[in-house]
């Protein structure tokens, strides 16, 4: 190109050389620096920040008293005072046995624990008439010792029909079953008229006492190590203790307005899910809970001195995440990091990146590695 321009240049007039010739030399310099712009696209500067982590796991609920109301005597179910669903009070009736056998079982005893009431009576008159006569050498002292062995058998046998009628009577008052503890009455399978025995294997009903539940979840055991890491204790029991309060979801995705307490984490893991029981406590008064109720149970976890990378700012592929990071010579880099936990809409970075790394946050879909971007800050991330 230059040769050219001086060949023609050697056949210009003198004074129209002067005048291209500058021309040319300064569109020849300015393609030779021409080169790619930086794009202008928003940035963050990590540093580290004080952050809340949420854990959710599924829940099963149960009432904190689940009774399995069971007959202790067989028999024709002759009433049923309560309805299924029922709220009830300790001691309040529930069902009725037909109790005209267990009464006539009870009278017979009562009258066999009289009757020997009334022979020990009579052993011991023998007795009191003996001892005069043996001091006196009437009788000898065989007929006494022998009147206060009867005596001896008499009582054994009073005590011996007492223990009968007390279980006869035991039997007439299980004719009515009554609620050992204050709840909701379950499935109740049977009806009036229904035979009903001790050994059934299906109850009478499910009493559950749901002024406070039980919401039982399972932990993996990354999950469980990272829960000990994260809260202060020498032991399991102290760590629970720290555990700020639980919050339920419901199964509609409502929040459960009572805050809830973890009390237990289980013994071991179970061998076919690697996975440890853990329960939390939640007060109830109102009844909305139930025995059988689902939902969420979510843990809350403060973190000082993390990174945190906005999830717009992200990019997931083959089960990693990755960020565009700018080195020192402005071009951006697709970097992968570990995720350590979630807070809100951002991920808390694992080692790789470091305090004053520098992100992009926008326009990700347009980047390639080694591409030169210009950072503009305080912008709200977004793909």
């Amino acid at each position: 190109m230059m040769m050219t321009i001086y060949r023609r240049f050697l056949r210009m007039p003198v004074f129209a050389a002067f005048f291209v010739l500058p021309l040319a030399f300064a569109g020849c310099g300015g393609q030779q620096g021409s080169g790619p712009q930086a794009m202008p696209l928003a940035a963050l500067k990590l540093k580290p920040e004080a952050a809340v982590v949420m854990q959710e796991f599924p829940a099963r609920l149960e009432g904190k008293v689940n009774v399995e109301i069971r007959p202790q005597v067989d028999g024709i179910l002759e009433k049923i005072y309560v309805d299924e669903g029922a709220l009830v009070q300790a001691g309040q009736p529930l069902f009725r046995i037909d109790s005209r056998l267990y009464r006539e079982q009870y009278n017979q005893a009562l009258a066999a624990q009289h009757a020997a009431e009334a022979a020990a009576s009579i052993a011991r008159l023998d007795v009191d008439k003996l001892a005069p006569l043996v001091r006196n050498k009437v009788v000898s002292d065989i007929q006494l010792k022998s009147a206060k062995a009867s005596l001896l058998a008499a009582n054994a046998n009073v005590e011996q029909a007492r223990a009968s009628a007390q279980s006869a009577r035991i039997n007439l008052g299980y004719t009515v079953i009554s609620a050992p503890v204050g709840g909701y009455i379950g499935t109740i399978p049977f009806r009036t008229g229904s035979l009903i025995a001790r050994t059934g294997s299906t109850p009478l009903t499910m009493l559950s006492d749901v002024r406070e539940v039980y919401g039982y979840f399972s932990m993996s055991e990354a999950d469980f190590m990272q829960f000990r890491r994260q809260y202060e204790g020498a032991t399991l029991e102290e760590k629970i203790r720290n555990v700020p309060p639980v919050t339920l979801l419901l199964a509609d995705g409502s929040t459960y307005p009572e805050k809830g307490q973890l009390e237990m984490v289980g013994g071991q893991f179970d061998e076919s899910t690697a996975a440890i029981a853990v329960r939390a406590v939640f007060p109830n008064e109102n009844g909305l809970l139930r025995t059988g109720n689902t939902g969420r149970v979510r843990l809350e976890s403060r973190f000082e001195g993390v990174l945190l990378v906005p999830q717009a700012a992200t990019v997931e592929m083959q089960d990693k995440v990755f960020v565009f990071r700018l080195d020192k010579s402005g071009k951006v880099h697709r970097t992968a990091f570990t995720v350590s936990g979630k807070s809100g809409d951002s991920y808390i970075a694992g080692g790789e990146l470091k305090p004053g790394d520098v992100i992009v946050t926008s326009g990700l879909g347009r980047l390639q590695d080694g591409m030169a971007v210009k950072p503009v800050f305080d912008k709200a991330p977004q793909k």
